[in-house]
């Protein structure tokens, strides 16, 4: 698998469309890393060949007591599955963050707890 950050995304948007097809073609996995970090687009889910997203360690520091960040997790895991990606969470710290997490069907997860 290869992983790109949200700010490369965002900044070679088009010379980057192509050469994550030819990527893609050769069976190369890609995974946009710190998703939601930047000014990202819901686009790049659809425009891109992708095949997971990493969320960042921001959304899920106040999970799950901040109902707007466990709102937010929960709608990006969904918009993820309903374009079968896999999904990953970083910064996960605490049982309660992994209890959340399971709950809301998210497949993988990293961070200090492990």
């Amino acid at each position: 698998m290869i992983e790109i950050t949200e700010s490369v995304a965002m900044n070679k948007e088009e010379c980057l469309t192509a050469q994550l097809q030819e990527i893609a073609a050769m069976g190369v996995q890609v995974s946009i890393d710190d998703f939601g970090t930047g000014y990202s687009s819901l686009s790049y889910v659809k425009k891109y060949p992708l095949n997971q997203l990493k969320i960042a360690r921001p959304f899920i520091m106040d999970v799950p007591g901040n109902f707007n960040d466990t709102a937010m997790i929960k709608a990006i895991i969904d918009l993820s599955h309903h374009f079968n990606l896999s999904v990953v969470v970083e910064g996960v710290e605490t049982i309660e963050q992994l209890n959340f997490l399971r709950s809301i069907n998210c497949e993988e997860v990293q961070g200090f707890y492990f």
